[in-house]
């Protein structure tokens, strides 16, 4: 399918409590590459099949969490033109000057119902891999640091007003509903799985009464074998796992989900649906979601930990 307007996950800016124990957590660990540091004591990440600059920002801070996530959009033109769709909504833009982030051009940020902040960028400098991009080899033996990733893949994040974010997501910015979860006995939306590609879900939300709450961000393996050998990772340098190696019946991924040192929760994903967006979301009711396997197909169970633990 053709990508146009907002195209892909660009970044996430993280909150971390030890910027020194991150950084080796999110490099050795992670198996993430460090690319710079800003003025602001920022570090910049990405995985080794990232072509972009960075995609994870880790700032220190008193509480863990998120400050923003932002997503990738085709061209400037396009930028000020949802910049405007924006405003015509009634949601309130500023303007971030290129430079603010690292090798990062203009930003628009805007904050969803949610309470969470959303950026849009057209333009990062392009580093690429060590494979290249011009008759590659298939292997790099040095890429195996650590759990190695492919990619920064989507967030799933907690917050009110879900439903008011569906609607400033799909109506203003292209987004598509791939699947949802009814809350308990009503026709409600109270868990959401969007797309701005044909990927199961680039991000995710689930209604919760405070604004601007964290629940993971997830990292692309590109095979099962790589998530079980993540577990393996996990168990060797003792990182705290909430659930997993399972497969979820919502979006059909094989994931780990575990948590740093500051306790942000991360995930481990692989595999998934790639629904085209004609195709309509794939729904289910709150049995569904537990008793039916959806979080967890192993156990077929709601795991208390993953509905309240947040940053």
């Amino acid at each position: 399918m053709a990508l146009t307007g907002v195209t892909r996950p660009g970044h996430i800016q993280i909150r971390v409590l030890d910027l020194d124990e991150s950084v080796t957590f999110y490099t050795e660990v992670v198996g993430l590459v460090e690319t710079g540091r800003d003025s602001q004591g920022r570090v910049y990440l990405k995985t080794y099949e990232e072509r972009d600059h960075h995609s994870v920002i880790l700032r220190q801070a008193p509480e863990a969490g998120m400050d923003f996530i932002g997503f990738k959009v085709l061209n400037e033109a396009t930028l000020d033109q949802l910049e405007k769709n924006l405003q015509d909504y009634g949601v309130s833009t500023s303007r971030l000057p290129a430079g603010d982030l690292l090798e990062t051009g203009e930003r628009v940020r805007f904050e969803l119902p949610t309470g969470h902040q959303v950026e849009l960028f057209a333009t990062k400098k392009i580093l690429g891999n060590p494979l290249g991009d011009f008759n590659p080899k298939p292997y790099n033996p040095g890429l195996d640091k650590g759990i190695a990733p492919v990619r920064f893949d989507h967030a799933l994040l907690y917050g009110p007003n879900v439903n008011d974010a569906l609607a400033l997501l799909t109506d203003v910015l292209g987004f598509h509903l791939t699947e949802y979860v009814t809350l308990p006995d009503t026709d409600i939306k109270g868990a959401l799985w969007l797309a701005c590609s044909n990927k199961a879900h680039d991000i995710a939300f689930v209604e919760h009464p405070e604004p601007g709450r964290f629940h993971h961000v997830a990292f692309l393996m590109d095979s099962w074998e790589k998530v079980q050998r993540a577990a393996d990772i996990m168990a060797t340098y003792d990182v705290p796992v909430d659930i997993g190696p399972t497969r979820h019946g919502i979006t059909r991924g094989g994931t780990i989900y575990a948590w740093d040192p500051s306790g942000n929760r991360f995930e481990t994903f692989q595999g998934g649906l790639a629904p085209y967006p004609d195709w309509g979301p794939v729904r289910w009711d709150w049995n569904g979601l537990g008793a039916g396997g959806g979080l967890d197909v192993a156990k077929r169970m709601l795991h208390d930990t993953f509905l309240t633990v947040l940053t």
